[in-house]
């Protein structure tokens, strides 16, 4: 059986990833493939259990070292229970964050060497790394205004400042800018529909 693929949606807060996640498994199922959709950190039953400790609670919980060992133990248990396996029997993936976040997140905004990260990575992801990587731009304050307004409890990042979200934005930015096989910029201002067409085209130019 042929691999599924492996497509990963990136970005800062409020960016409009989870809504348009949904989109893209929708029309991909529209056109008969299996899909999964789903989410980091979490996604799993043991990476959930993990999620509730870093996304909630005070900002300073947890250093960013601790963080990314945190995300990469999470990303552990969802690679072996149920994106592996997912892809193994043909089905495409949709994960709402992955690696580049950990990137961007604990090494760009919380100053973790990218050396230690890329460390981890290979020994965690190894060769399971996206297909294709879709990176969702919006200016930092439509998107933070954006998260804060949805009311939700997981607030412990949007609450970290301007200026660590500014170097969120900038961080994913270099990281699509370092990986262009990998990675397409998707402009995430505009309609919801605009915003959906324009990753749909990038996926059928890219995997299809």
């Amino acid at each position: 059986m042929q691999r599924g693929k492996f497509i990963t949606l990136e970005g800062g807060e409020g960016t409009g990833k989870s809504s348009q996640a949904a989109r893209l498994a929708e029309r991909l199922t529209a056109e008969g493939r299996g899909v999964v959709r789903t989410r980091e950190p979490g996604g799993s039953p043991g990476a959930e259990a993990i999620r509730g400790l870093v996304v909630s609670g005070d900002r300073d919980a947890w250093s960013a070292r601790t963080e990314l060992l945190l995300m990469y133990a999470a990303r552990s248990d969802h690679l072996e229970r149920v994106i592996r396996p997912a892809l193994e029997r043909g089905d495409w993936v949709i994960c709402d964050r992955f690696a580049d976040s950990s990137r961007a997140y604990q090494g760009v905004g919380g100053g973790v060497a990218p050396a230690f990260i890329e460390m981890l990575d290979a020994a965690i992801v190894g060769d399971d790394q996206p297909d294709l990587t879709l990176v969702f731009d919006l200016p930092v304050e439509t998107g933070l205004a954006r998260a804060m307004g949805r009311g939700a409890a997981e607030t412990r990042f949007e609450s970290k400042g301007m200026a660590f979200h500014q170097r969120l934005r900038d961080g994913f930015l270099a990281i699509a800018a370092m990986h262009p096989e990998r990675c397409a910029v998707i402009d995430a201002t505009g309609s919801v529909d605009k915003v959906s067409d324009r990753i749909w085209a990038t996926v059928r130019a890219r995997l299809t």
